[in-house]
């Protein structure tokens, strides 16, 4: 009988080991490099918010965080990779609001934005800017510039097809002013250096690689497509106060992975990032360059998402805007 109490005492010994065990192993996460797929080019907003983000994470996290860029099919491509990738906490996805459009806007983007994979986090958000080149196109507000559109062809540059700034303006010269311009897809640091350079007369982009060269005059910032003044250029008015009330076109970035993916390694990236979001280093380093920092809970990500994915299937419905 005590030889049985004793086999009985070692196994219940065994599983209570076991048991306190496994929260052990989980938080000895990461044991290897964290790489994060940007979905687009070095330079774009995206991989300028990521790198700055990764600094922060990297002492955080004990392993450091690998940004590798994916570009490509507006995203898509990325979308792809990290979905076929294993579930195991060590590869993640950086996409903006494009990741909630190109469902509507390709035939088939390969993904289901909803299903196919998990927000970690919000990361941040910032206003489109409608810039133009002063030697090019001589204007100063929003009412000048339709009317030079109105005068004569206009192309403009975007950072890429079914973007918040290609939809965005698309909304506004088309739907809202009647206005015919000609739309020419770049991705996000290309559009600025197309318009500054001369290719184009003006550029819709994400504010942060607009930023620079507004503030150096080699761009005129015309409008901020969010409702209020951003604060990186609180002289540059919005679309809405500028004869279009009510409009907002907002480019924000989130993490995400794939679905599976351990959720006590998502809940501790999510609580890392947010530590790092309101941090007074990083959060003056966004800020700078003109990012607004996201630190909601994971479940307000991913209806956030959700909400976005129906917001801009009608937008792409009332533009009739196709990748395809």
């Amino acid at each position: 009988m005590k030889h049985s109490l004793m086999r009985r005492l070692g196994g219940g010994l065994a599983l209570l080991a076991g048991v306190l065990a496994a929260p052990l192993a989980r938080a000895a996460w990461p044991e290897q490099p964290v790489r994060v797929v940007v979905a687009f080019p070095p330079g774009a907003s995206t991989d300028v918010l990521v790198r700055a983000l990764g600094q922060a994470l990297t002492p955080a996290l004990g392993q450091p965080v690998v940004v590798e860029n994916r570009p490509g099919a507006g995203g898509n491509i990325a979308v792809q990779a990290v979905m076929r990738s294993p579930a195991d906490g060590y590869t993640f996805l950086a996409h903006s609001v494009a990741y909630a459009v190109n469902p509507s806007l390709y035939r088939n983007a390969g993904y289901d934005a909803v299903r196919d994979l998990e927000a970690v986090a919000l990361l941040a958000s910032t206003p489109n800017i409608l810039t133009v080149n002063p030697e090019k196109l001589d204007v100063r507000d929003l009412a000048g510039l339709l009317a030079a559109a109105r005068a004569r062809p206009l192309d403009y540059a975007s950072s890429g097809t079914g973007t918040t700034t290609h939809l965005g303006m698309e909304l506004l010269f088309r739907a809202l002013a009647r206005v015919e311009v000609q739309h020419v897809p770049f991705g996000p640091a290309q559009a600025v250096t197309a318009v500054a350079g001369g290719q184009t007369p003006m550029a819709s982009t994400s504010l942060p690689p607009a930023l620079p060269l507004v503030r150096e005059g080699r761009l005129r910032g015309i409008a901020v497509t969010s409702l209020r003044r951003d604060p990186a250029l609180p002289n540059v008015p919005t679309v809405a106060e500028s004869g279009y009330p009510g409009f907002e076109a907002l480019t924000w970035f989130a993490l995400l992975a794939p679905a599976g993916n351990p959720a006590g390694v998502n809940d501790r990236l999510h609580a890392e990032v947010n530590r790092a979001l309101g941090s007074p280093e990083v959060k003056a380093r966004l800020d700078n360059m003109g990012f607004a920092g996201s630190t909601g809970t994971r479940a307000a990500a991913a209806a956030y998402i959700v909400a976005e994915v129906a917001k801009w299937a009608a937008v792409v419905r009332a533009s009739g805007a196709t990748a395809d």
